[in-house]
């Protein structure tokens, strides 16, 4: 495991080292103290270059690495954190953002699940209109922007429960071609919540809705509390996505419906943006509202989708019998 700066380590002569706050591969993140503005607390992110790069690679990447990070000090959204320095030392790339305290949503889950409970659906869904917010600037920024990584754990609630989107680690830039692309912060996700097309790295299409999947699988561990299947696993065997409300009842049809519409295997069957998918989570059709009333399954589900236009007049003739009965003289 590559080495960790020390506590009191002070980098660019201006950041002191508090903690190691996570690592992996790649790099670190570390809490630390700035210098020069007395009481600011930050996260720096650390990335480790490749070791078999050349030198003239490893020069392509630092420079790849000073333009990227400059279009991320521009962004400004109260759901990202916010950029605010960049800079190389002993062949180390970092970046230096806001510090968000409290915790992730992964803690706050297994919380939850200590207690024997689920998260109330209200809740995660508050959380996801905030992470549409963030996301829907990013996708609209020019080149778009993708993160790439979204799960429970790279999001936290503050204190004012606000949400953050924490890690930039894996953005990746799009421009027309795809041919300018992050490659010193790339990765590939977290299983679970990667789409089929982004386990080809770089080399693979992936736009936003790529980042929409990842949405949908890590609001479907948050109200289940169970990661799906990964989509390597779904390709080869389809049935081994459960379906939400299955495993958590409470779950509303609608939701239900917007999370795997969102979990779709190809890119085209999933919502086209952020804000459609959005509409999706508030929408209710009266054959969700049916819905409720009987129990999750595939069957009932399936009986319930071929019926929907029987079940509507069924409805219909209800509520004109009702309005019949009630009027004067009925």
């Amino acid at each position: 495991m590559p080495r960790i700066l020390a506590p009191g380590t002070v980098l660019h002569g201006r950041y002191r080292i508090l903690s190691c706050i996570g690592q992996g591969g790649m790099g670190a993140v570390y809490r630390a103290e700035d210098l020069r503005l007395e009481g600011r607390i930050c996260a720096v992110k650390e990335v480790r270059p490749d070791p078999d790069l050349s030198p003239e690679a490893l020069a392509q990447t630092q420079q790849q690495f000073y333009r990227e990070a400059s279009i991320l000090a521009r962004l400004d959204h109260p759901n990202l954190p916010k950029v605010s320095d960049y800079f190389t030392e002993e062949g180390r790339e970092y970046l230096v953002m806001d510090f968000v305290a409290g915790p992730d949503l992964r803690q706050i889950l297994d919380e939850a699940q200590r207690a024997g409970r689920f998260l109330e659906e209200e809740r995660v869904l508050g959380w996801a209109m905030q992470l549409c917010d963030a996301l829907s600037y990013l996708h609209s920024q020019n080149p778009p922007i993708l993160h790439r990584d979204i799960k429970p754990s790279n999001i936290k609630e503050t204190p004012g429960g606000l949400i953050k989107l924490v890690d930039f680690g894996l953005v990746k830039l799009l421009t027309t071609d795809d041919a300018r692309t992050i490659t010193v912060l790339q990765g590939r996700g977290t299983a679970a919540y990667t789409p089929l097309e982004q386990y080809g790295g770089d080399a693979g299409h992936t736009d936003a809705r790529s980042d929409i999947y990842a949405l949908g699988a890590t609001l479907y561990h948050l109200l289940t509390g169970r990661p799906p299947a990964d989509a390597r696993e779904r390709f080869l065997r389809p049935e081994s996505l459960i379906p939400p409300r299955v495993l958590n009842p409470h779950i509303s049809p609608t939701t239900e419906r917007a999370i795997l519409a969102a979990m779709a295997m190809h890119p085209d069957d999933r919502p086209r943006s952020v804000e459609e998918f959005r509409r999706m989570l508030l929408e209710t059709s009266f054959s969700d509202a049916l819905a409720v009333l009987v129990p999750p399954g595939p069957r009932w589900r399936e009986a319930l989708m071929e019926n929907r236009w029987l079940l509507a007049i069924a409805g219909g003739l209800l509520l004109v019998g009702l309005i019949l009965t009630f009027l004067p003289g009925g």
